[in-house]
């Protein structure tokens, strides 16, 4: 156990020189790239005016959203319906998937705790 933490604590160290060997060269690429995205300058009217734009796209995307999801819970009712024609495949990727929602939820849970797991703080 203690040389697989040994081995674990000396591939963190590698990888934090790689970062702070690299790290600001690809942060000032990965601006370089993408400057036709950057505000200038950056004020907060600026601001104000961009997150206003993002909130009424995703209103705006709403209906789009609400009929994709009544979609799917059509499928789902002609797959109820159906049940004969379901094969064992699909029955465990729909079980595989409910598994990931309820493990996605406890880590949801975990972190809303403050990474506990007996209880919230006050």
């Amino acid at each position: 156990m203690a040389s697989k933490l040994a081995q674990l604590q000396s591939k963190a160290c590698q990888a934090s020189k790689f970062v702070a060997k690299h790290g600001s060269s690809y942060y000032r690429q990965l601006l370089e790239q993408n400057k036709h995205f950057i505000q200038e300058p950056a004020t907060v009217e600026k601001c104000s005016e961009l997150s206003k734009q993002l909130l009424y796209t995703r209103l705006a995307s709403i209906p789009g959203r609400y009929e994709t999801f009544w979609k799917e819970v059509d499928y789902a009712k002609t797959l109820l319906k159906n049940r004969a024609d379901l094969k064992v495949e699909h029955a465990g990727i729909a079980a595989l998937f409910g598994l990931e929602c309820f493990a996605w939820y406890c880590a949801g849970e975990i972190v809303g705790r403050g990474f506990t797991f007996t209880g919230y703080y006050p």
